[in-house]
């Protein structure tokens, strides 16, 4: 059954066109920083989303993006999965947003042509570096998991400049058009000022 779900997510990663994903580039890494990226992976508590303003948040959004993912419910478990998971990294959920938006079009098996993959298009060294071999870059939870590390490590890196964590993220240091896309997209269409923020 295990392999079977493989062959098929393969075929669909084959099938589906390219994404517009980079490549983060491979780098030895520190044991420590390793250690604290493989822990930062590692955690599999439950995604629970209680206060009232991420449900609403979560229901607001939830009609925008079903077209793109296949319906209603699971465009909701898509975004408590990115609220939660954002919100554990320090990140905006909103820029996640952004980022899965421009990286793969909210397609859960895009595969760029440098070999990145999934919803925010991780490179699969990052499993072997900081994973274990069963995590699947085409899971949801495992792919934004991932994503939000690596992105919350650049950002660190780079002491909070964002411009440069996303171009890290994309690989594509010292050209700025990967990052003026995420930020267009995170300003316009993600954004509390784009409309779709909870009404208070």
């Amino acid at each position: 059954m295990r392999r079977t779900a493989r062959l098929l997510a393969l075929a669909l990663a084959l099938a589906a066109p390219a994404a517009f994903g980079g490549a983060q580039q491979y780098e030895v890494l520190s044991a420590s920083v390793r250690a604290s990226l493989a822990s930062a992976v590692r955690d599999r508590a439950p995604v629970e989303i209680e206060d009232r303003e991420t449900r609403l948040w979560i229901a607001n959004l939830a009609r925008r993006i079903a077209p793109r993912v296949g319906d209603e419910e699971r465009a909701r478990e898509l975004l408590q999965l990115v609220h939660y998971e954002a919100r554990r990294a320090g990140l905006d959920p909103q820029l996640v947003l952004a980022v899965i938006d421009v990286e793969s079009q909210f397609r859960k098996y895009a595969v760029s042509v440098a070999g990145a993959r999934g919803l925010m298009q991780v490179m699969p060294f990052w499993v072997k570096q900081i994973g274990t071999p069963s995590h699947d870059l085409f899971d949801w939870r495992t792919n934004v998991r991932y994503g939000c590390t690596i992105l919350r490590f650049y950002l660190d890196r780079e002491n909070g400049n964002m411009v440069n964590a996303l171009e890290r993220y994309n690989g594509s240091l010292g050209k700025p058009d990967y990052p003026k896309r995420v930020i267009r997209a995170w300003r316009t269409r993600w954004s509390d000022s784009a409309g779709f923020n909870v009404k208070r």
